[in-house]
């Protein structure tokens, strides 16, 4: 199993952990030269949006992987965990709407 794919099934646990829904991790390797990743989940509420950040990065921090922008869990809409080559979006539902950002990097190539 690839440090990749480690990263990811951790990530995707952590979050079903806190009960993120509409989990989608979506391959941008071919689409970037950032990362390999994204993974984009909602959240109900502000309270479980940093609930489900502080459980990703602890649970990725016990695993020995560290997260490269500790100063970025600002927003109360939308945070990002950046993880090298896995890049973690955390959305409350009218920010992802909003952002679409599965529609945008899965249409990338059309």
């Amino acid at each position: 199993m690839s440090e990749t794919s480690i990263k990811l099934d951790i990530i995707k646990k952590a979050i079903d952990d806190k009960l993120g829904y509409d989990t989608e991790i979506i391959d941008i390797s071919e689409k970037t030269s950032f990362a390999d990743y994204f993974v984009i989940t909602g959240a109900g509420n502000v309270n479980q949006l940093q609930a489900i950040a502080d459980n990703v990065e602890y649970e990725m921090d016990k695993a020995g992987f560290e997260l490269k922008n500790p100063q970025a869990k600002k927003s109360s809409e939308w945070l990002l965990l950046d993880f090298g080559d896995v890049i973690v979006h955390i959305f409350e539902a009218a920010a992802r709407k909003h952002y679409d950002l599965e529609r945008l990097w899965k249409d990338s190539n059309n």
